[in-house]
């Protein structure tokens, strides 16, 4: 039984809440086109969620995701306006998201000396290229990352880094990156294409039903939880957030495998930041203020256990349902912004609560 409530908890929790609501709000909450909504609402967080909780599952944590999300938007925007392909400029803002997890997994398992001699490489290539041309910039920029990648390990060795410190830093850094990109101002694409229709219900066709945004949130999460329950991937990822020592003595790469898993994670939030764009239509270095917290609570609320080596995307899915729900049905209940802060406050203490509480029970 207490297996059982624990798999339907999440779920039990939404049912409560939106049944709530709706006794509350009446019709203005249980409309179709409020349903539309708050699925709508959810695709971004969820999309961004859908990843955190790999991080979550293998043991770490990402503290840097709303940031994320914001240099996401003014790449994908920056990309349009320098006359790509609304597809191609998709694929080049989720291609940054995977560089920065993987940033963040070579920092996080000690390969501080590969990210600065990286880092350096790309920083000075890149002004000699502007200053003298690709021809010299290029491969000065290749010397350098190969001198300083067999000097720095032997100085440096390796050093592994918290998490939480990472993507803590990077949460600043990101940001400050996404508001230098366009300094200090958003991005307003001249055309956004099909990247403009992905967040809005069409009158008629295939995607009056539900806009494309949902159902690209839905097609991320059908991959993820069949990746994390049915390939060898997904089992090291459990092992690891289990018992990382005992993982490693079985044979498993890792620190291979958590740099995929946060290139992974981050590319979602590549994603999540085409969708975002789509519906702010801009790129906006200041847009996903707070997204973490909410990211974070999706996973846990969903039962993920921040201890790691527990979880599911079905859970997260309903955590950050329960988080629209709560948001949308104090909106329609016409409550004050603050309102909604300290309930959601309350939501994401409760559910680290909770987290606890399930892991004095399985002792």
């Amino acid at each position: 039984m207490k297996q059982l409530l624990q798999k339907l908890g999440p779920a039990l929790g939404l049912a409560a809440t939106w049944i709530l609501f709706a006794a509350l709000a009446g019709h203005t909450f249980t409309s179709w086109s409020n349903q539309q909504l708050m699925l709508l609402q959810t695709a971004v967080v969820g999309t961004a969620a859908v990843g955190a909780t790999w991080i979550v599952v293998s043991g770490g944590i990402d503290l840097s995701v709303g940031s994320s999300i914001a240099l996401g938007t003014m790449v994908v925007a920056l990309l349009l306006n320098s006359h790509w392909p609304a597809p191609l400029a998709a694929l080049g803002g989720i291609a940054v998201g995977v560089l920065v997890g993987a940033l963040i997994g070579a920092l996080v398992v000690g390969r501080l000396a590969s990210v600065i001699a990286l880092v350096a490489a790309v920083s000075v290539g890149g002004w000699l290229a502007r200053a003298h041309g690709w021809i010299v910039g290029v491969p000065s920029g290749a010397a350098l990352a190969v001198l300083l990648g067999l000097a720095l390990p032997k100085v440096l060795g390796r050093l592994p880094l918290s998490p939480f410190i990472v993507t803590l830093g990077l949460w600043g850094a990101l940001r400050g990156l996404a508001k230098g990109l366009g300094n200090n101002q958003p991005i307003y694409p001249q055309e956004t294409g099909v990247l403009g229709e992905l967040m809005y219900v069409a009158p008629s066709g295939v995607f009056h039903f539900l806009p494309p945004g949902v159902w690209i949130l839905a097609l991320t999460a059908a991959l993820a939880a069949l990746a994390m329950r049915y390939t060898r991937f997904g089992r090291r990822v459990f092992a690891i957030g289990s018992n990382e020592e005992t993982a490693r003595l079985c044979g498993v790469d890792v620190e291979r495998t958590k740099i995929a898993v946060y290139a992974l994670a981050v590319g979602c939030a590549g994603i999540a930041a085409v969708l975002q764009l789509s519906y702010l239509s801009m790129g906006d270095p200041t847009t996903a203020q707070g997204y973490e917290l909410k990211v974070i609570a999706a996973v846990v609320i969903g039962g993920a256990s921040l201890s790691g080596g527990q979880g599911s995307i079905v859970g997260t899915l309903i955590g950050a349902l329960i988080m629209t729900v709560v948001d949308n049905g104090c909106t329609k209940l016409g409550l004050d912004n603050w309102v909604q802060e300290l309930v959601t406050g309350g939501i994401i203490v409760a559910a680290v609560a909770l987290d606890r509480l399930r892991a004095r029970t399985s002792e």
